[in-house]
């Protein structure tokens, strides 16, 4: 049974240091009153997943000192331009990248949703990113002759965290065309959910948003927040507040002008003179 939740602090409280936490694309709604709640809380040495990239939640997390692994095939803030605080990181030594591919990620999942040890592709072969990638192994096809494939391991994730449009008060969240969300809600061991509101209907019953619903089995917790993707969007809702990412890129290009957008933004206070 799906846990409902008071507030974003609370379901903030869910995710212990070190947790790996699969986190969708900046495309799709980032539970990001959630974050900001984690980032005033302290929370430390988080192990990110991007499906299959991250950008905005995930930057923002890696300058406030909560990750320690980076797990994606890219982390861009997209027409804003690289992630500041990650590039940073990663040019000082501070986090460790494990580097991937957008399929790659997929499959992991995938293996994961089924209770599968591992799914295979083929597209690896060759390329540098497989020989930085130990426990992915080439393997010969059972079923064919020199035939070589990639085994990636299920990737399990301890929470899938992410913001969604709507859930019913049985816990079911509709995500509609998101379908990574539906994965990465397969694929874990708990799932954590911030939506714009909580409706009385009964989304599993409704056959014009069955189809796009996570049922309740897979929801671990959920609390409503409204704007809660901020200053991501919202389809239906809201757009990209593009002036404030953009704000964000601009200040997150130095340690001073993150700290800064943190005190003010996130930590809710006047920045040091």
């Amino acid at each position: 049974m799906t846990d409902m939740l008071p507030s974003v602090e609370a379901l903030a409280a869910r995710i212990p240091d070190g947790a790996k936490v699969a986190v969708p694309p900046d495309y799709t709604p980032g539970a990001n009153a959630l974050w900001r709640a984690a980032i005033r809380r302290g929370v430390r040495d988080l192990h990110l997943v991007g499906v299959p990239v991250f950008g905005y939640q995930g930057d923002l997390l890696i300058g406030a000192g909560c990750v320690n692994t980076a797990e994606t095939s890219a982390v861009t803030l997209g027409e804003h331009g690289l992630a500041p605080r990650f590039t940073a990181a990663v040019k000082a030594g501070t986090i460790r990248t494990m580097d991937a591919t957008c399929p790659a990620v997929h499959a992991g999942l995938q293996a994961a949703e089924r209770g599968a040890p591992f799914s295979t592709m083929r597209g690896l072969i060759g390329s540098d990113i497989l020989a930085r990638r130990s426990d992915w192994k080439v393997i010969d096809n059972p079923f064919g002759e020199d035939d070589p494939v990639v085994a990636i391991p299920a990737l399990r994730p301890d929470f899938a965290v992410f913001h969604a449009r709507k859930a019913d008060r049985s816990g079911n969240v509709w995500v509609g065309v998101r379908r990574e969300c539906m994965l990465m809600a397969h694929a874990a061991r708990d799932t954590l959910v911030t939506v714009e509101k909580i409706v009385d209907d009964d989304l599993i019953a409704d056959e014009t948003t069955a189809a796009g619903t996570i049922p309740s089995l897979y929801v671990t917790a959920l609390a409503e927040a409204k704007n809660g993707a901020w200053p991501q969007a919202v389809p239906g809702y809201y757009g990209a507040d593009n002036d404030h990412l953009a704000q964000y890129a601009e200040l997150a290009r130095t340690e001073e002008g993150f700290q800064r957008y943190l005190a003010e933004t996130v930590l809710g206070r006047e920045a040091a003179e």
